[in-house]
């Protein structure tokens, strides 16, 4: 196994995966702090979409946070590294921002920047979700965490999601920001999608 911190201080893209409830925005945040305490200075985005906790942070599911600018889209992200000193890019939640963000992420490290990134590999529908495995088939390094299902406790790679207490139907809308009252994490074989 590739110990993450030899990408500590080169240009590189690192990318953290998993279900919900994996512990990915806590080992994003883990790293941002490693950053820190090497004295890196570390620029961290999170997407307006994403609003649960704290508006202005990005939040784990447990509490821990870090500070981060809230953009809308990769032009203001753009601005923002533009204007800013830095040596460590975070983005949480990257599943929720364009196609386009990949190349931002690439053009970032090009420059010479360690860039990081988390959010779910898959949907609710146990899909690859949207721009998230291009990423990972661009980074030095790709993280994939693992939850517990809350049905047979064992590991979960797959996020369930729950609608009035029962799964999902496979034609609901992909994106639905949430977390305890609508997703639980779940192993492949308690995973499940209600056909229509």
């Amino acid at each position: 196994m590739v110990d993450v911190m030899e990408y500590a201080n080169s240009a590189s893209i690192e990318v953290i995966v998993g279900p919900m409830y994996a512990g990915k925005t806590e080992e994003l945040i883990r790293r941002i702090n490693r950053a820190k305490i090497a004295e890196l200075k570390v620029l961290s985005f999170k997407p307006k979409i994403d609003n649960r906790y704290n508006g202005s942070s990005i939040v784990s599911h447990n509490g821990k946070e870090a500070d981060c600018f809230v953009v809308e889209s990769i032009e203001e992200m753009k601005k923002i590294v533009q204007q800013e000193k830095f040596d460590v890019m975070s983005i949480d939640e990257i599943q929720f921002f364009p196609k386009e963000v990949v190349e931002f992420c690439q053009e970032v490290a090009d420059s010479g920047k360690r860039v990081i990134v988390s959010g779910l590999d898959m949907d609710f529908k146990g899909k690859p979700f949207h721009i998230v495995p291009e990423i990972m088939a661009v980074a030095e390094h790709v993280s994939k965490l693992t939850a517990v299902c809350m049905k047979c406790k064992r590991p979960a790679t797959r996020t369930q999601r729950i609608v009035n207490g029962r799964p999902a139907k496979a034609s609901d809308p992909v994106v639905l920001v949430g977390a305890k009252e609508s997703y639980e994490a779940r192993c492949r074989k308690c995973h499940e999608v209600l056909r229509d």
